[in-house]
């Protein structure tokens, strides 16, 4: 089980972090919501409990906590640009099955 960052997500966590002023890393988890199941959960990791699995990406620590691992098991998380109004993370993560009309939330396959 591992989760992944891309170069570009790793460089965009890391300027994060150093103008956040600190931070262990990048915090990936889910969470049941929305109208498909899950939504996915980002924040600032400022600590590893004995609940987390850590990665490690280009560099930049990855913590996803042990519950949300199976759902998002071999993703890989890139950081993109749409235009100058639209950047963000985006998940490519094999577990999904569908996700909802407006792409918020997501159902995995069981």
């Amino acid at each position: 089980m591992k989760v992944e960052l891309t170069e570009n997500a790793a460089s965009r966590v890391d300027t994060m972090l150093q103008q956040r002023g600190s931070g262990l890393g990048l915090r990936i988890g889910t969470r049941k919501s929305g109208c498909s199941g899950f939504e996915y959960v980002v924040d600032y990791a400022d600590e590893v409990t004995g609940r987390d699995e850590v990665f490690e990406c280009h560099g930049v620590k990855v913590v996803v906590d042990r519950g949300s691992l199976p759902y998002l098991s071999g993703t890989t998380v890139d950081y993109v640009k749409v235009n100058a109004l639209n950047e963000g993370f985006e998940f490519n993560n094999p577990n999904v099955e569908n996700t909802c009309g407006c792409g918020e939330s997501f159902t995995v396959k069981t």
